[in-house]
């Protein structure tokens, strides 16, 4: 029995926390072989995206074809691919972000069964063939007639996280340690960057055992990151009274009279060296932080599933700069001439509703997390940061938190058993 398994997702947080430990679930569950089971994935357009969601999705190696989004409307309207790829008669299409309705019309056209993995909300539960469901929850909200088409898989997001989890400490950087988590794209980053790099400089002057360390996001390089720290390329550096930084790299300390180090490095201005761990996933890195400083967004889902207690910081020093919302807020607050007029009024509906914004915090629909917004400076943030550090009893009783919200574990191998299911079928 030959099939293929067409993957479809979007964004950079879904690539890789989802469709990674689900394909490889599905490699697992199915074999290795090609002339068996092929699996692509087909990304859809996301206002999260960073065009590098293909080249991380090629770099799984239990994937065979990826197309990018820019290609993905041809697909979904006329059924051919950009690169006219065939089709074998049997097949499944697994939803793992997006919108709900492109595996029914994927599905339709293809002549294939279709898996849904549902967070939050299943729709289209006639047209869909089987549903993995977070929490009980979500299918406790569906019609009876269609209730044999869920199953309770658990959380995604854990299970890319739980290789991470119960690690020797392998940082080269001491214990006490803080990880920071600007985001990705440049609407956060703008903010986030200089922001979060003058706390950890008021931190670190009152705390010097405090160490810090970036994991960068498999999206961004480097320069990119750094740029956003340098005040000739990014205005709002000097809006948190942050003089700058600039990024070393191995070979540039060894061919200089600067200290050398073996990972690259942010330093700022004051002196401080902030790790920029490149490896990713980072789960076992993020592990080892007693707490971490974020933006909103995936990665508080990420450092909720692996229990790390975290403060999350939503600067509003430009309210129109931030339009990386999911779905159509994302899409309105990007679209050219209106789009800062529509950003702001999505902002501030959101921004009304502060205290579940993170996603430990709409889990649980309470503060577990801090959330702090407004016109943030790093003294105010910095103090907060002191006093946990200062009362771990704190941070321990955030984590305990954490870990009775996370949902359960082993949701790959479960979605990838529903999948073999349908293949059989």
């Amino acid at each position: 029995m030959t099939a293929d398994i067409v993957v479809l997702s979007n964004g950079p947080g879904e690539v890789t926390t989802w469709v990674r430990p689900v394909v490889k679930a599905l490699r697992q569950k199915l074999g290795h072989d090609r002339n068996q089971v092929r699996i692509s994935v087909v990304l859809s357009p996301c206002p999260n995206s960073s065009g590098k969601e293909a080249a991380i999705a090629r770099s799984f190696p239990e994937v065979d074809r990826v197309q990018a989004a820019e290609h993905f409307w041809q697909f979904l309207l006329w059924g051919k691919t950009f690169e006219n790829w065939d089709w074998r008669q049997r097949g499944v299409v697994v939803f793992l972000g997006g919108d709900q309705f492109f595996p029914v019309v994927i599905g339709k056209r293809l002549g294939y069964r279709t898996v849904v993995y549902a967070e939050w909300d299943a729709r289209w539960h006639s047209m869909i063939d089987r549903f993995g469901v977070m929490k009980p929850q979500v299918a406790d909200r569906v019609p009876q007639k269609f209730a044999h088409k869920f199953s309770v898989v658990g959380d995604l997001m854990q299970e890319a996280q739980g290789e991470g989890v119960g690690k020797e400490k392998t940082s080269p950087l001491a214990i006490e340690l803080i990880g920071i988590l600007p985001g990705s794209k440049a609407a956060k980053l703008m903010q986030g960057v200089p922001l979060t790099l003058a706390i950890a400089e008021y931190v670190h002057a009152k705390r010097p055992q405090t160490k810090f360390v970036i994991p960068v996001a498999p999206t961004l390089d480097l320069e990119t990151l750094a740029s956003f720290a340098n005040p000739q390329k990014n205005s709002f550096v000097k809006s948190f009274g942050f003089s700058g930084a600039t990024v070393i790299v191995p070979d540039d300390s060894r061919s200089t009279a600067m200290p050398t180090y073996d990972y690259p490095i942010l330093k700022t201005e004051a002196g401080l060296c902030v790790e920029l761990w490149t490896r990713s996933p980072a789960h076992d890195l993020l592990s080892q932080c007693c707490l971490c400083l974020t933006t909103v967004g995936a990665n508080t889902a990420e450092l909720g599933a692996l229990a790390v207690p975290m403060i999350v910081l939503l600067p509003t020093q430009q309210l129109d700069a931030m339009r990386s919302w999911d779905g159509l807020p994302g899409l309105l607050a990007n679209l050219p001439f209106v789009g800062s007029a529509f950003a702001k009024v999505i902002n501030w509906l959101v921004l009304s509703r502060i205290g579940l914004l993170a996603w430990p915090n709409i889990w649980a629909q309470e503060m577990v997390v801090p959330e702090l917004v407004g016109k943030l400076q790093p003294q105010q943030v910095g103090d907060m940061v002191l006093d946990f550090l200062d009362h771990p009893e704190k941070l321990a009783d955030i984590q305990a938190k954490l870990r009775s919200i996370r949902g359960e574990s082993g949701a790959a191998q479960k979605l990838a058993t529903l999948v073999k299911e349908e293949i059989e079928r």
